[in-house]
């Protein structure tokens, strides 16, 4: 079969980095075909390049056979090929409509915008997305999963021959994600070929046709997804022995650490009430808007609760601020370490000491000695991937970015530490890295409260499994005992267990 697109002996280097070296990808008409690799594989420069964000330094691109070279996303838009970023690139306060045509809006002969058709147009597209959606509606009223989808609608709307998807349901449910699958096979027998970025094994066994393997900015192999295992990509993407995933759980649980009782995020909200205990890995579950991450943030302090107390250690604390939340000794992962983790500006350095000032304050001044030997220590102890400690954590890889964020909390030396989505966005390789620095804690005795959206995580990790349908906890369940199918049942209100 002829190649819709191919690219041979991509070579990119930036300041300090060789980020491709000779690299090679083909993608054939309607396939659907996966590329892997740990963070900082060189996954999203090869995708940029092809979508005209980037230009390399060496190579060539061949579009249905004939040389091409995109000096801006546009060029490369107009030639057909469209890319939905894993970073949304959208704006609130323009109407959904607007976001799916920006710079394309439908203009009569005195130059003003033909609203009707744009809505029109828009809606056609949103529809066949099964997107219960109205294109007049601003943007930033809809959830984040459902501005992910109109980022694809404006993909779609470009009619395209090639179709880049990099991380597109890191922020999508179940069934959002079937609706999207259904969407791109419809594609691929349409003739669309698709390049699909993600590091969730189980979506690309189930959804592609071939997967293509970078490592350290190098080509490793092309193989047939049916005729390859997980085991044999993961071999592939890390180039080394893989420890097991999710570490040995704890044979043992300590006494009560944290108690959280009849927590009410507002006065019409259900009351919470639950127990973490030393050395415990408690896992809570639940759907997009279950009230998982509000229920974390009013104990930490970021959110305002209205009744009920957090007790650690048998004493009620007084917690108003994420200042008292740490001050206690409890620190907060958020879900999104761009927007509520990191000063993505900021040195490596700045960013792990954010939370813990003190230790690295001599006679009201930072001591830079101490903050060299703070930053130095969890970068070998994490395995941070970076030239130094003063690099800025924007030009990180997302998994060298999340163990920052996770060595900012560990620097404050938590007693409890709640961590949300802590594997959200990064490949194999750093998942197990964090699973198991997380069961370390553990072994200390810290407490670890654990957000997931992946039902295996939250399995494979968990002694205990708090399950929360519309911001209550709806059942309890040990990890041992515990199948997808059961949560799934809890979290969808078909189930109550009493706890």
């Amino acid at each position: 079969m002829p190649s819709l697109l191919e690219a041979t002996g991509i070579t990119k280097e930036f300041p300090g980095t060789l980020a491709l070296d000779n690299v090679h990808l083909e993608l054939r008409p309607g396939e659907i075909h996966a590329v892997m690799g740990e963070n900082g594989a060189g996954k999203s420069t090869l995708m940029k390049i092809l979508s005209g964000v980037h230009q390399p330094d060496a190579g060539e691109i061949l579009l249905e056979g004939k040389r091409v070279s995109f000096s801006t996303p546009r060029e490369a838009l107009t030639m057909g090929i469209s890319i939905v970023h894993q970073e949304l690139s959208v704006v609130p306060a323009l109407t959904v409509a607007e976001n799916i045509y920006p710079g394309r809006l439908p203009i009569n002969p005195l130059g003003m915008v033909r609203y009707g058709k744009l809505f029109s147009d828009a809606g056609e597209v949103l529809t066949s997305l099964d997107m219960n959606v109205d294109p007049r509606e601003p943007l930033g009223n809809l959830s984040i999963a459902n501005q992910q989808l109109v980022e694809i609608a404006k993909a779609l709307s470009s009619k395209c021959k090639v179709l880049i998807l990099d991380e597109p349901t890191s922020a999508l449910t179940e069934r959002e994600v079937e609706i999207l699958f259904t969407l791109l096979r419809k594609l691929a027998a349409n003739g669309v070929g698709i390049l699909y970025i993600s590091h969730k094994l189980d979506e690309v066994f189930k959804l592609t046709n071939r997967i293509t393997v970078l490592r350290d900015g190098k080509y490793i192999n092309t193989v047939d997804t049916a005729a390859t295992t997980p085991d044999d990509v993961v071999r592939m993407m890390v180039g080394r022995p893989l420890e097991a995933l999710y570490p040995p759980k704890a044979s043992e649980i300590g006494e009560a650490l944290l108690q959280v009782r009849d927590l009410r995020l507002s006065a019409q909200a259900p009351a919470n009430s639950f127990t973490l205990h030393r050395g415990e890995v408690l896992g809570i579950a639940g759907l997009i808007g279950s009230g998982r991450t509000e229920l974390a943030r009013a104990i930490f302090g970021a959110d305002r609760k209205v009744g009920g107390e957090v007790i650690l250690h048998g004493q009620s604390l007084s917690i108003h601020s994420p200042i008292d939340g740490i001050r206690y000794g409890i620190g907060y992962l958020p879900e999104d370490r761009k927007a509520a983790g990191l000063f993505l500006s900021m040195a490596i350095k700045l960013n792990m000491e954010a939370a813990n000032l003190k230790e690295v304050v001599s006679g009201g001044f930072v001591n830079g000695g101490k903050e060299r030997a703070l930053a130095e220590k969890y970068v070998s102890q994490l395995d941070i991937s970076t030239p130094n400690i003063d690099q800025e954590v924007r030009r990180l890889s997302g998994g060298n970015q999340q163990k920052t964020l996770v060595a900012k909390w560990l620097a404050i030396q938590p007693k409890v530490l709640i961590v949300d989505e802590p594997t959200r966005g990064v490949d194999v390789g750093a998942k197990s890295e964090i699973h198991h620095l997380l069961r370390l804690l553990t072994t200390q005795g810290v407490g670890v409260i654990m957000i997931s959206s992946e039902l295996p995580e939250v399995l494979g990790m968990s002694d205990r499994i708090l399950v929360m349908h519309e911001g209550s906890i709806a059942g309890e369940v040990r990890a041992s005992e515990a199948t997808e199918e059961g949560i799934i049942r809890i979290a969808s209100g078909q189930q109550i267990i009493p706890q």
